[in-house]
């Protein structure tokens, strides 16, 4: 137990100098509903407090789910999901992204996997997933097309 506690906080600590790392990413449930009705947006504190929004689930705030904690009034949805994109440093959804592009860049990634719980990534930090995923963007199959098939006999 203690050497999970351990890990967790010594990643925590890496990611926290990580300039790249935004530090909400490690707020508890209590700093996001400060940060919600820092925005103005006071009435949806206990929202984030009742469904456990701490840094790590934020991530997974969008526009898309805000109703399923009980932000229903449209102007307020669009306030907050981008407020978190803003916060989290994550790019705007683009709707008309064409399907050979990386979905997301590295951080957002990161970012995704962060919102997830477990040991291993507890004590993920940044440099451990840019080092251990370096490749880690999306290829378009075109691209792999030579890597899927088999070798040739005549190599």
């Amino acid at each position: 137990l203690w050497v999970a506690i351990i890990g967790r906080m010594e990643s925590e600590i890496a990611d926290l100098q990580n300039p790249e790392v935004p530090q909400c990413l490690y707020w508890s449930a209590e700093q996001v509903a400060d940060w919600v009705s820092s925005l103005g947006l006071g009435q949806y504190r206990d929202c984030f407090l009742t469904n456990g929004i701490n840094g790590r689930r934020l991530v997974l705030v969008d526009a898309s789910n805000l109703p399923k904690i009980g932000v229903h009034e449209f102007q307020h949805v669009q306030a907050l999901s981008g407020a978190v994109r803003d916060l989290l440093k994550i790019e705007s959804p683009r709707w008309d992204r064409r399907i050979y592009l990386p979905p997301r860049d590295n951080l957002g990634m990161y970012l995704e996997m962060k919102s997830k719980t477990g040991k291993s990534l507890d004590e993920l930090t940044y440099d451990k997933f840019n080092a251990k995923f370096s490749d880690a963007k999306w290829r378009p199959p075109v691209a792999n097309m030579c890597l899927l098939l088999p070798p040739s006999s005549d190599e």
